[in-house]
């Protein structure tokens, strides 16, 4: 394997069978976007001071890094692969991982399978609330082909948004289908501001095939509706700057409901002089 340049995808990885499927999709994710992949797992050593001994512990960790690795290999064999056994609390460590990280993807904790049963303190929702990179929160089974989705809603990060979904749709051979959903007794201004929100961001990816659907309803049921063919939906982090710890209510609801994989893109800003949006702190590559 050789290395990558830029910064990583970071997997979180703790000891549910799930987790091997945050890893497939992160590893599928850093071959896609040329990145090496960290394997990171949060030890807590205030726990395991409680035990006999840490030493079991301690190794349980090193296996659950090792058999991660080994479905990286299997799956994406030419992706440069580390694995990273910190200190702490999961959520703590993902967030300090996520402001040197290209991606960060975390297991969903069964949120779209509990409807009724859904927090705001739940680790997925918090560190797409709080990372300082885009935030893949994935589903506890592999998603099928399908288009990207992603919702649309004039913000100031739709810019931001839209051109990380090209990019994705790019790397991924797929199309694109974004979606404007305009609340039932509000005004419509029009196709105009997402054909052209749109365009722009199809201009540096020419051979992505775009669709553009405005619809009228709740903007969450509609997205969460529409997710259901997608491989993946992507949708801004509504206060992204300048304050953190803030998700939008439709944000919010596609973690909670959607089928799909989800990415909260957060943490990156229009910079360049080319005019993409790039990575703040990292590196300038999208």
């Amino acid at each position: 394997m050789t290395g990558s340049a830029g910064t990583p995808v970071v997997a979180g990885v703790g000891p549910s069978p799930e987790d091997l499927v945050v890893v497939r999709l992160a590893a599928r994710e850093a071959a896609a976007h040329g990145r090496d992949l960290a394997l990171l797992h949060a030890f807590n050593w205030q726990a395991a001071s409680a035990e006999p001994t840490t030493v079991g512990t301690r190794a349980a960790a090193e296996d659950l890094i090792a058999r991660a690795a080994e479905v990286v290999a299997e799956v994406e064999p030419e992706v440069t692969v580390s694995g990273e056994i910190v200190e702490g609390a999961p959520l703590a460590a993902l967030v300090r991982r996520s402001e040197t990280a290209f991606l960060v993807a975390i297991g969903d904790g069964g949120m779209a399978d509990c409807r009724d049963c859904v927090s705001a303190d739940a680790p997925a929702v918090q560190l797409a609330a709080r990372a300082g990179c885009p935030v893949l929160v994935v589903r506890p089974e592999l998603p099928s082909a399908g288009p990207v989705l992603v919702g649309v809603d004039g913000s100031a990060s739709t810019r931001t948004t839209l051109d990380f979904a090209f990019d994705c749709a790019a790397r991924r051979q797929a199309r694109i289908i974004a979606v404007r959903v305009i609340e039932p007794g509000r005004p419509d201004d029009g196709d105009d501001l997402l054909a052209e929100a749109v365009a722009e961001a199809a201009r540096h990816h020419p051979q992505v095939a775009a669709e553009c659907h405005t619809v009228r309803g709740d903007p969450g049921a509609v997205l969460v509706e529409q997710s259901r063919s997608a491989q993946v939906a992507l949708v801004g982090a509504r206060g992204d700057e300048p304050w953190r710890g803030m998700l939008g209510e439709v944000s919010q609801t596609l973690l909670y409901h959607s089928p799909t994989p989800v990415i909260v893109v957060r943490g990156l800003v229009s910079v360049a002089p080319s005019g993409h949006d790039v990575p703040t702190g990292r590196d300038q590559r999208p």
